[in-house]
């Protein structure tokens, strides 16, 4: 499916969402969400099998309580391997084809004034997505209104030479929401941050596609224990958004929480994972 379809498939999808969530108590059936999104349930179930690559009813297990607390415990299970070696298949992609280089004092100082960055808008399966990048790398991805894009980079950096213009590598990027071995080159990331928030971020690099992990988890992962809440606040200034994949860290007790780019694009992004890894059956709603 076209990259464009995926996402005028979203908002729709993403409005059923936000109504199962919602009536969760309820448990609407697939009529009435059908009819809440304004669609006959034959078309609400196929759009939807088009864009998850799932049914609603394999979705909505993948996004319940149970299925997160399940998935925290096998994350944890497997956390050596991905946070200390790097060895799993999923997280040796980001670890082979992700480059972090961290900006110098002088590259963002007085609202990055040396620095020229170069921002094009595109369509993704989660919605409209800015990505922006300078002459070292990728410095900003965000799910936001291509109207708004701007002033979402300016915000960052207010005294950037910001230019609108497409680059190659912004191409490049939307490749994550294929499949990561499709990237031809490593992708370099020219990052704004703490050294504490760099860490927090290259250890979310390591959380391999299609697992959930904690705060907690990942203040052990990088040494500090004790600092659970330290690394909330890096993760909720990530500026690289799906391509770190802070959706991918919940609360212990399996509720997923919040997301800078909204907490129902964050269950979507969980559920549509999740079925690019997990057996599909035929299983209807």
């Amino acid at each position: 499916m076209k990259t464009s379809e995926m996402y005028l498939n979203y908002n729709r999808i993403e409005k059923a969402i936000a109504f199962i969530q919602a009536n969760f108590k309820k448990q609407p059936s697939l009529e009435e969400i059908a009819a809440h999104v304004h669609l006959s349930p034959f078309h609400f179930q196929r759009l939807f099998q088009e864009w998850a690559g799932t049914t609603p009813k394999k979705f909505l297990q993948y996004i319940s309580l149970q299925h997160a607390k399940h998935l925290l415990k096998e994350t944890q299970s497997i956390a050596e391997a991905t946070y200390m070696t790097g060895l799993s298949s999923s997280s040796r992609l980001h670890d082979l084809f992700v480059k972090v280089e961290s900006m110098t004092p002088a590259e963002y100082k007085n609202g990055g004034a040396k620095l020229t960055i170069y921002y094009s808008t595109h369509l993704s399966p989660f919605g409209p997505i800015c990505i922006a990048s300078t002459e070292k790398g990728i410095c900003h991805i965000a799910f936001v209104d291509p109207q708004k894009a701007l002033s979402n980079i300016r915000e960052q950096y207010p005294l950037a030479n910001v230019i609108r213009k497409e680059l190659p590598r912004h191409i490049e990027v939307l490749h994550i929401f294929d499949d990561s071995a499709q990237l031809k080159n490593p992708l370099h990331l020219h990052l704004k941050g703490t050294p504490f928030q760099l860490k927090v971020w290259e250890a979310l690099l390591k959380v391999p596609k299609g697992c959930l992990t904690t705060y907690a988890h990942l203040a052990e992962a990088i040494g500090h224990p004790k600092a659970s809440r330290a690394v909330g606040t890096a993760i909720g200034s990530n500026p690289i958004a799906y391509l770190i994949p802070c959706h991918r860290v919940i609360q212990s007790s399996g509720i997923f929480g919040g997301y800078m780019w909204g907490p129902i694009r964050k269950a979507a992004i969980i559920g549509w994972e999740q079925a690019q890894v997990k057996d599909i059956t035929d299983e209807t709603f």
